[in-house]
């Protein structure tokens, strides 16, 4: 399997901002303690015409660096950054790894986004290891990981296709079978800890109200 194939397919996606990504950090966090103190939504959102086009998104919350909860949309008709504050909530509620996130583990959370390229269908030789994420899927059974685990556990494409395979909960050589679908995204990935020095001193946020989230991946 290629490493770094020259024909890899080109993926049409946007960097965001550096005043986006703020935005989407102040979202997720403001979500992610709402849930947690008071079990609720939210369903107030900043105006930033930028984040209203329809996105994917991972909220990923980490302890001391420690995986705390990971959820998130490949494929959505929402605004990204009504995907990004319904994934913080999940994340610290609902990924079913982990017991749902305590008041009193707020100020050591980190959150981490990743914003995700549109899906494009490939076949195994194409996919790069720490540039692609895979999707891979079959029936009912599917299995996402972000282009940042194959760099975190040196994977190279080979190992990280399989142990995509695992996670969809198919054999790790399902990937040879053309029934099974293989697709590869990539993914702006950014951080609080990218803008720690100038959280506190964030302005508040023009809100207004929009319907409730109502599906996930």
């Amino acid at each position: 399997m290629k490493q770094m194939p020259p024909d890899a397919p080109p993926l049409n996606f946007s960097s965001i901002t550096p005043s986006d990504k703020k935005i989407l950090l102040e979202v997720a966090r403001r979500s992610l303690e709402l849930c947690v103190h008071k079990r609720e939504s939210l369903n107030e959102l900043p105006n930033a015409e930028g984040l209203n086009r329809p996105g994917g998104a991972f909220v990923t919350l980490r302890i001391r660096r420690r995986l705390r909860g990971c959820i998130g949309q490949l494929v959505s008709s929402e605004p990204l950054i009504r995907v990004v504050a319904y994934c913080a909530h999940s994340a610290a509620l609902e990924d079913p790894r982990f017991q749902p996130v305590r008041a009193e583990e707020l100020p050591e959370i980190e959150i981490e986004l990743s914003i995700l390229s549109p899906l494009v269908t490939v076949v195994p030789d194409q996919i790069v290891a720490g540039k692609h994420g895979i999707s891979v899927r079959q029936g009912n059974r599917r299995g996402v990981l972000l282009p940042q685990v194959a760099v975190q556990f040196h994977w190279d494409a080979k190992k990280f296709l399989e142990e995509t395979c695992v996670k969809a909960e198919l054999e790790r050589d399902a990937w040879k079978d053309p029934a099974v679908q293989i697709q590869v995204f990539t993914a702006e990935v950014f951080g609080e800890v990218d803008f720690r020095a100038g959280r506190s001193d964030q302005p508040d946020l023009p809100l207004k109200e929009k319907p409730r989230y109502s599906s996930s991946t």
